[in-house]
């Protein structure tokens, strides 16, 4: 029996066709559940029938299965309660110019011009030496089907460069102001793009644009809204286990091919990549929150369907392999012209709320100026004696060393967290340059449990990228994981901080920062199971300098 969530989660009204309107019914993450235990990259419709049709990532459906479903479909009245229906193809259907072992990935479901289109990934296809992924489409009369392939690509592979193919990743179609059709696709190699489409959707017929940078957005959904284009884009490792820090960010556009720019004017195309945060993990069960689609009910309420993984259970069958994804709905709220995922507490978890307000910093319980060196109350991890005070500032040059992985040979400051609640801050100035791929310098601040163990917020170089990056590391079924979140954009000096509180027993750590000093953004939260020190970090590469200012504790 399904527990009812609080009532301020459940304070919207859908209509059921041909009855009255009542009340939503009282959900409770996963709505897949039980009909399915994983259903990733969610993309959801309703049907000319008054049904909503959600379809799925190619994967078992269940604990206990190894063979895919390949575009597993799921019904629903509501919303909320899910029944599975069937697969859109089978081996009878199934596209003839992808491999045997191809996989098919991230579909779109919309109906145009009188027939329903499905768009999706196809990893590997007959055409080139592998590795070759391409965007397919099939129509039918219903989104139960039959579904018919169209025989060829929609978006062939994309040859990259310096050999290989770009990644031609996740399709999402949109209907832009004058009734035109576009369609967006590609990831992480690569970036998104966009192309227009005929009046039918089965045809591209004009050049791509780009709209991300490359090495920071998938999995893009467009909506139109108020005569702006909101591109959402997943960021981060999609299957991570107990480590995923997959988050949705946001960027808008008076027009369907851009520029796109964050609520401060981020360019999403910009080495220094921006992305307003629409949904991260919250500090309940929920990690890995991304891969959404936007769907609205009949009284103009806009649901958010997305996948998240259960930290506690975090893989399908057993500790490796398939990462258990199920499908989640919560309400999209729009403030101030941007959208978030329940006004900032995103995913929802029973009477496990997460995030819930912003940390605000209190009165000062240590300063440490860096007009001496470290002294009383700090600890050197493995010393590097190139860390030097100067001018007023600790400049310590990145190691060609790293904390991730068992051969921990990069130093690490650090020294006791107060008890309760609190927040440390620094402010470091690094130069990592722009539009150059130097992997993976960085600097910032860490949460340390241990040498495995441990949560990081740094200004790193991610290929051509610079990233904020909240990494965490811990012991998992007797090896390690790793995975990351990311934020919003560094700057030459970045002001950083991380939010502690208890609750429930467990220590959440939450990432901040500011490009001035004074005007904070709040990010994804990490779990550690106890108290941890707190201190900076200088690694990942040699070539760069990192000077920290200061690190404050103040009570939160």
């Amino acid at each position: 029996m399904r527990r009812p969530l609080a009532l301020t989660l459940v304070a919207a009204t859908l209509f059921i066709p041909g009855r009255a309107a009542a009340a939503t019914p009282r959900y409770e993450n996963p709505v897949s559940a039980p009909a399915a235990d994983t259903f990733a990259d969610p993309a959801v419709i309703k049907g000319k029938d008054g049904v909503w049709y959600a379809f799925g990532t190619s994967d078992p459906l269940k604990a206990g299965e190894t063979t895919p479903h390949v575009f597993p479909i799921l019904t629903s009245r509501d919303l909320a309660n899910w029944t599975y229906a069937g697969d859109a193809f089978s081996a009878a259907n199934r596209p003839a110019w992808a491999t045997p072992t191809a996989g098919l990935w991230a579909p779109d479901i919309r109906y145009t011009n009188g027939t329903y289109v499905l768009y999706y990934t196809v990893t590997d296809t007959t055409l080139n030496a592998g590795e070759d992924s391409a965007i397919g489409v099939a129509t039918a009369p219903s989104p139960l089907g039959p579904w018919t392939d169209s025989g060829a690509p929609l978006v062939a592979p994309r040859p990259a460069a310096g050999g290989g193919f770009l990644w031609t990743f996740d399709p999402a179609q949109l209907v832009d102001a004058g009734g035109n059709l576009w369609l967006y696709y590609g990831s992480y190699f690569g970036g998104i793009h966009v192309v227009p489409l005929s009046r039918d959707g089965r045809t591209v017929t004009g050049a791509p644009t780009q709209v991300t940078i490359d090495n920071r957005y998938e999995g893009a959904y467009v909506v139109r809204r108020d005569g702006w284009y909101y591109l959402f884009g997943s960021a981060a490792n999609c299957c991570a286990g107990p480590t995923t820090g997959y988050s949705v960010f946001a960027g808008r556009s008076r027009t369907p091919t851009g520029p796109f720019v964050d609520r401060d004017g981020a360019s999403l195309l910009t080495s220094r990549v921006g992305g307003t945060p629409v949904i991260q993990p919250n500090g309940n069960r929920w990690i890995g929150t991304g891969h959404n689609a936007v769907v609205t009910d009949e009284r103009g309420r806009d649901w958010f369907v997305y996948h998240a993984i259960d930290r506690n259970q975090p893989y399908l069958n057993g500790t490796d392999g398939i990462n258990r994804r199920p499908m989640l709905i919560d309400p999209l709220t729009w403030t101030g012209g941007w959208p978030s995922v329940r006004d900032g507490q995103w995913a929802s978890d029973g009477r496990n709320p997460g995030t819930g307000r912003e940390p605000r910093a209190g009165r000062v319980l240590l300063r440490d100026d860096f007009d001496r060196p470290p002294g009383p109350g700090w600890t050197w991890i493995r010393q590097d004696p190139r860390a030097t005070v100067d001018g007023g500032a600790l400049r310590w040059p990145t190691q060609a060393a790293d904390l991730v992985g068992p051969d921990n040979t990069a130093a690490v400051l650090v020294r006791d967290a107060p008890r309760g609640d609190y927040v440390v801050e620094t402010k470091v100035t690094i130069d990592l340059g722009v539009d150059t791929v130097r992997n993976y310098q960085q600097a910032g601040l860490v949460v340390y449990a241990g040498d495995d163990d441990f949560a990081r917020l740094s200004h790193v170089a991610i290929w051509n990228t610079r990233q904020i990056e909240f990494g965490r590391e811990l012991p998992y079924a007797g090896r390690l994981s790793y995975g990351g979140m990311v934020e919003g954009p560094p700057a030459d000096t970045t002001w950083l901080r991380v939010a502690h509180t208890v609750v429930g027993g467990e220590h959440r750590y939450r990432a901040g920062w500011s490009t001035d000093g004074r005007h904070w953004s709040w990010g994804g939260v990490w779990v550690l199971p106890t108290a941890a020190r707190i201190g900076l970090i200088s690694h990942g590469g040699e070539g760069a300098v990192a000077s920290f200012d200061y690190v404050k504790v103040y009570r939160a």
